[in-house]
């Protein structure tokens, strides 16, 4: 059985739409895969009484207890060690996670991190993504999952969905558009990682 750990900071839509998507398809028996934790760096994310309401182990781990950055991942990872199987990694996927992770924490989940990003990876890493597309005059706005390497939302794509960008659009109306992608993308790519 691999068991998939989720890391959220927030209202965890995509987590949720992962949890659903799962027990919908049957990953457990497809891809011998479930969902078996929700750990969050925020005690007031409201995901977490979503992944509670579906019977999922929940985790809090305020970052803000650590003296560094280091520290803190260092006891992230034996959170997510702790779901791990023997002889079957964890795939820790991040959904809404807002922590920059060390190159320590990223190369001992190599492979089998994975990210979201609203945008069309490479363009526009970062924050205010929709608001860069559109003052650089886009046409088209998206989300790219990608597995996760030491560069800032760098590394292998896995999936991508375009949205086109509307003359009267706004950052908020894209994100909207964008994000009812994103609950496509994200538990396809990781059924299909899952497949391989």
């Amino acid at each position: 059985m691999k068991n998939i750990v989720i890391l959220i900071s927030g209202g965890g839509s995509n987590m949720a739409a992962i949890v659903k998507t799962a027990k919908r398809e049957a990953w457990h028996d497809k891809y011998g895969a479930r969902v078996a934790a929700v750990i969050s760096n925020k005690a007031a994310a409201g995901g977490l009484v979503f992944a509670q309401e579906q019977g999922l182990a929940t985790e809090v781990l305020d970052h803000k207890t650590f003296a560094s950055r280091e520290a803190f991942d260092a006891a992230l990872s034996a959170v997510i060690d702790r779901f791990e199987v023997p002889g079957n990694p964890a795939l820790v996927v991040l959904a809404g996670f807002m922590r920059i992770l060390t190159p320590g924490f990223v190369a001992r989940y190599e492979g089998r991190l994975l990210n979201i990003h609203p945008s069309l990876l490479p363009a526009f890493p970062g924050l205010h993504t929709h608001q860069r597309a559109l003052d650089a005059g886009c046409k088209v706005a998206g989300v790219t999952v990608h597995q996760v390497t030491a560069d800032l939302d760098h590394g292998p794509i896995l999936a991508q969905a375009v949205v086109p960008i509307l003359p009267n659009d706004t950052a908020d109306t894209i994100a909207a558009r964008v994000l009812t992608q994103e609950h496509l993308i994200y538990p396809r790519a990781i059924a299909e990682l899952l497949y391989k």
